[in-house]
């Protein structure tokens, strides 16, 4: 059964990406060392996505990731995305077996991680542990 709030996040992925001039309040961004660490510095939550673009499970994430950031609870979440395939040192460090992980922080610590989850509401509670 999909309750309300599934229906509203599945709802803002599909305005977020379809409406002209709309922007979500933590754009993901291409990893970087020095604004990772300055994050966890500021004691900004912090999700690492590690993911390829040939991954489905990837590509249904984003979505709702998307959304999710336009949420004001998530206003403050720094999003830095991870290419599998491309930076294979990075998935290494972050110690990802997989495409379609989800990595938050709470500052400087880990907190959860996630491989191919795809339901909103178990990507919000996830989210939702980095605050």
């Amino acid at each position: 059964m999909t309750n309300r709030r599934h229906v509203l996040i599945l709802a803002a992925a599909f305005l977020a990406g379809n409406l002209p001039g709309s922007s979500q309040a933590a754009d993901p961004t291409a990893y970087d060392q020095s604004a990772f660490e300055a994050a966890q510095a500021a004691g900004r939550p912090i999700l690492v996505q590690i993911s390829a673009p040939w991954c489905p499970i990837c590509r249904a994430q984003k979505p709702i990731l998307a959304a999710l950031s336009a949420d004001p609870r998530f206003k403050t979440l720094a999003v830095f995305t991870i290419d599998f395939d491309a930076q294979r040192d990075l998935v290494r460090r972050f110690g990802a077996q997989m495409q379609s992980t989800l990595i938050v922080y709470k500052g400087g610590t880990e907190v959860a991680r996630s491989v191919g989850e795809t339901q909103p509401e178990w990507i919000e509670q996830l989210l939702e542990k980095a605050l």
